[in-house]
């Protein structure tokens, strides 16, 4: 065993302790924590500005993409936000000690599935700073330890938050071992928490698709894939323009860098105003991969050729975080359906139709985390779908599948209350 590994392991068993408190604690104590840790942010404003500086120029040294370095950024005002959204969990309910099911049985035992805490969750992620805190308050709030790898690219701004995350809920009761970060063991830190089965027992990793294949393949943790997104808008020969043009746009263009931002435009070819739809797509400045169908319609739409591209099979599978989208032209919802089955990532799917049979016999088809019914495919998000905050979304069907709230951040167990019964 490395001492890699023995530093991850102990800071899992020292975790473990801490989940052990967490799991006693009450909604109140929890959520003076968190109370606790808005206030160290807000309260240190300069000092994660500061660090967060230094990230961001060793970024641009080292040719990180202006996208990443958007992700990367923290000023006074995405920090005070980032304060209000943990305040926002405070409001939440505490998910531990939900009855999910219960029931007297005929022979007298009472029974009960309750929600608990999972333990101890290890959370693999890259360039996003404003997760470290995310990430720790969910699990806090569920009653988790969490054990954190951010990348190097957040290195120092996630050295002050976890600094000051650790120390505002141990002046509140909780033991700071509760939030721990493996930051300073790089890339074999991240790779002894795949390791460290026993000792952790969930894993999230949350970023590209890279990221996210190499957790899901390598690691004998469980793991909850997330967030692979290459989401799809099928706008039915019957959509009302009024509606198709802005929730394609907004699927898109809205922010092209995350994970429930479209990919694919399908158009149906009995649909008339598909050429405005890519015209307008063209003047926000997306760049279109197109079939010849889609071609078509884009020059009789007048769309400037220089956003044009033909489609190839590698197109229909992308997830490009960008300005760009595969179009194509089917012929019947069938086929958009047989499109998206052999293409989707299982994120988010969305169709825009008039139509009541066509709406119903899409959702029943598309086999998807969150399917959209002439909605934008931006919604699939754990604040905008009431769970207040999410962890990350899900793209797998065991335990959890679309964005994880703080339900998902917990397992259950079966209380059993006799008076004396034996089998």
């Amino acid at each position: 065993m490395t001492n890699t590994s023995e530093a991850v392991r102990a800071l899992a068993t020292k975790g473990r302790a801490a989940a052990g408190v967490l799991r006693a604690a009450s909604t109140t104590q929890k959520n003076d924590a968190l109370a606790a840790i808005a206030v160290a942010l807000e309260s240190n404003i300069p000092a994660i500005v500061e660090a967060n500086a230094r990230d961001l120029e060793r970024g641009r040294d080292t040719g990180l993409t202006e996208a990443l370095l958007d992700r990367l950024t923290l000023n006074e005002e995405r920090i005070r936000g980032i304060g209000d959204a943990v305040r926002q969990l405070i409001a939440l309910a505490d998910p531990v000690g939900e009855v999910v099911a219960g029931r007297t049985l005929p022979n007298g035992l009472v029974v009960r599935n309750v929600r608990v805490p999972m333990g101890v969750v290890g959370m693999i992620y890259e360039a996003r700073p404003n997760v470290t805190v995310d990430a720790a308050c969910l699990a806090l709030k569920s009653g988790n330890a969490v054990l954190l790898r951010g990348g190097s690219a957040a290195e120092e701004t996630n050295v002050v938050l976890v600094g000051l995350m650790r120390e505002a809920i141990e002046s509140v009761g909780i033991p700071a071992d509760a939030i721990a970060s493996v930051d300073e063991y790089g890339r074999e830190g991240a790779t002894e928490l795949m390791r460290a089965r026993g000792y952790i027992d969930l894993l999230i990793p949350r970023g590209g698709t890279g990221l996210i294949q190499s957790v899901v393949h390598e690691s004998v943790v469980p793991v909850i894939e997330t967030g692979v997104g290459n989401c799809h808008v099928f706008v039915n020969a019957d959509a009302d323009p009024a509606k198709a043009l802005p929730i394609v746009i907004n699927s898109k263009t809205h922010r092209p860098g995350v994970c429930n931002a479209a990919e694919t435009l399908l158009l149906h070819e009995g649909y008339g105003e598909g050429g405005a739809i890519l015209r307008a797509l063209a003047e926000a400045g997306v760049l279109l991969h197109v079939d010849a169908k889609a071609r078509a319609l884009a020059e009789e739409a007048g769309v400037d050729a220089e956003s044009l591209v033909d489609v190839t099979d590698e197109d229909w599978d992308a997830e490009y975080l960008a300005l760009e989208m595969a179009v194509g032209v089917v012929d019947s919802i069938g086929a958009a359906i047989t499109h998206i089955a052999n293409h989707s990532s299982g994120h988010t799917d969305a169709i825009v139709t008039d139509s009541v049979k066509d709406a119903n016999s899409f959702v029943a088809a598309i086999d998807s985390a969150a399917v959209m019914v002439n909605a934008s495919t931006r919604f699939t998000d754990g604040g905008e779908l009431g769970l207040g905050a999410e962890i990350g979304i899900s793209t797998q069907k065991l335990h959890a599948r679309g964005p994880m709230g703080l339900a998902e951040l917990t397992t259950t167990t079966w209380i059993v209350e006799g008076s004396g019964h034996v089998r």
